[in-house]
């Protein structure tokens, strides 16, 4: 039962999923910190395997970069694969001195000035919540690990770079927004549309405010305490 980008036949994919942006996150997760890895798909190298954590069947999926790709991603796996609920893992940008590079951090809302949801249903609501009930797994799993999670409300961009006097970080300060990252609304969007569950756990890489920055390697690599969160809420749904 392949689509057009995820390449896994029905039941190759779990009802869980772990969604990192970067491919190599992806396997990283699933060869170094599951159990079982089995390599699903591979369609445009947005790695998905599917495997065994707790005794919970997770897959961990590459979701690549930007609304439109993890909005491609997660409507598949909600619609077509039956997923039930997709927890977002990856790196943001503060705007705020109280965030700091390494801290782990997980979206309450996700605010945008995209339009993506407007093309795609009409939906003029430009501010989503998370799952509720993941926020609460992603909570209890931190408690257990003994690692500290701070909830924000975060900022979806369509754009990595932006010309010289962009005002659009000023105004998602003005909504409330600590942080920016690229994915999050779509996967919220999807979410609501298909009446699943959907959270946001991310790593501070970027500090706009001390100007320290988080190397590609270091992206990739050291993550764990994020990755900890997330398989143990995951084992949990």
């Amino acid at each position: 039962m392949a689509t057009p980008h995820i390449g896994a036949d029905k039941g190759q994919i779990a009802d869980v999923v772990i969604m990192p942006g970067d491919p190599l996150r992806a396997k990283m997760i699933a060869e170094e910190w599951m159990d079982s890895a089995e390599l699903v798909s591979s369609v445009r190298a947005a790695y998905a395997y599917t495997c065994v954590y707790r005794g919970r069947r997770i897959t961990v999926m590459a979701s690549g970069m930007g609304m439109p790709s993890m909005g491609i991603y997660s409507h598949e796996l909600y619609n077509e694969y039956g997923v039930e609920a997709i927890i977002r893992c990856g790196s943001s940008g503060t705007f705020v001195p109280s965030l700091n590079v390494g801290d782990v951090i997980y979206a309450r809302d996700a605010w945008t000035d995209s339009n993506f949801a407007q093309v795609q249903c009409g939906e003029e609501n430009h501010l989503l919540q998370a799952s509720q009930l993941l926020n609460v797994k992603l909570t209890q799993s931190a408690w257990q690990n003994g690692i500290e999670v701070i909830p924000t409300r975060v900022y979806t961009s369509d754009l990595f770079y932006k010309a010289p006097g962009s005002t659009s970080d000023q105004l998602a300060i003005k909504n409330g927004c600590t942080c920016i990252e690229m994915e999050s609304f779509a996967l919220f969007h999807n979410a609501k549309m298909a009446g699943k569950q959907a959270a946001c756990l991310m790593t501070i890489s970027d500090s706009f405010v001390t100007g320290e920055a988080m190397t590609a390697e270091e992206r990739q690599d050291s993550f764990g305490d994020m990755i900890i969160v997330a398989m143990g809420a995951a084992a949990m749904v």
